[in-house]
């Protein structure tokens, strides 16, 4: 299984920097450094990410980009592939949405991991994808078109691999905008370009301390530079390059 190559990479990692930072320290803190690295040694904490922007692209072209989940490996980085492998009904507006899917990610095919993940869209607003223990934040009136979550034994997104936890929810708030009013003589430009405001939140937990320990240095950026791909994909999409 993919998940087993990465726990040797993994431990490789923490071994050397280990080694590291135990040879730097004065030998009276060394204990105490080994002691606090892992707080708990049998589970790691669920850790959140955020990330905001405001995108002047109409919030319809950027829901239509996150809730394409089928295409996220073609600009998402180090997604390796993404199947949509069930849809929902129809929603108000006419579309069936993303209701499950696949995902491998990994820097190559030795160092991957594939998982499942529940998803559910609000049309224009709200996009979520849950795995692991985790449940939805959208209630069953937000999303009627979704069929109802079913039982662990049947359901592959609740079966737990490195993550424990996965919570990844992208929520738009499109506003107008208004340009400043014109100088006497002159015309206005019209009513304005869309707006639109990008919030994203990441919410995970580690089954293994060591990828907990090993995510936290370089954790924090994931949530920009997923926002920044899906940027520079609205701005593909407009253009006619994707």
């Amino acid at each position: 299984m993919a998940s087993k190559t990465m726990r040797p990479f993994a431990n490789t990692l923490l071994q050397s920097q280990q080694r590291t930072a135990y040879r730097a320290l004065p030998s009276l803190t060394r204990q105490q450094q080994q002691r606090s690295f892992f707080p708990n040694p049998f589970a790691s904490e669920k850790q959140t990410l955020t990330a905001s922007r405001t995108l002047q692209y109409p919030a319809k072209v950027i829901y239509d980009t996150i809730s394409d989940v089928s295409s996220y490996s073609a600009f998402i980085p180090y997604c390796q592939s993404s199947i949509v492998t069930k849809s929902s009904k129809p929603a108000e507006d006419g579309k069936s949405y993303p209701e499950e899917a696949k995902l491998s990610i990994g820097f190559n095919s030795d160092v991957s991991e594939e998982f499942w993940s529940r998803v559910y869209c609000q049309p224009g607003r709200v996009v979520e994808a849950v795995s692991g223990r985790t449940d939805t934040a959208l209630s069953a009136e937000q999303v009627p078109h979704h069929s109802e979550r079913p039982a662990a034994e049947q359901d592959p997104t609740r079966n737990e691999s490195v993550l424990t936890h996965l919570s990844t929810t992208w929520t738009l708030r499109p506003f107008p905008y208004k340009p400043p009013p014109p100088s006497a003589g002159q015309k206005t430009d019209g009513p304005g370009i869309e707006t639109t405001d990008v919030n994203l939140v990441i919410e995970y937990q580690f089954a293994n301390p060591v990828y907990g320990a090993l995510s936290a240095a370089a954790a924090p950026k994931v949530a920009e530079k997923m926002i920044e791909a899906f940027e520079n994909r609205v701005k593909a999409v407009s253009e006619g390059r994707a």
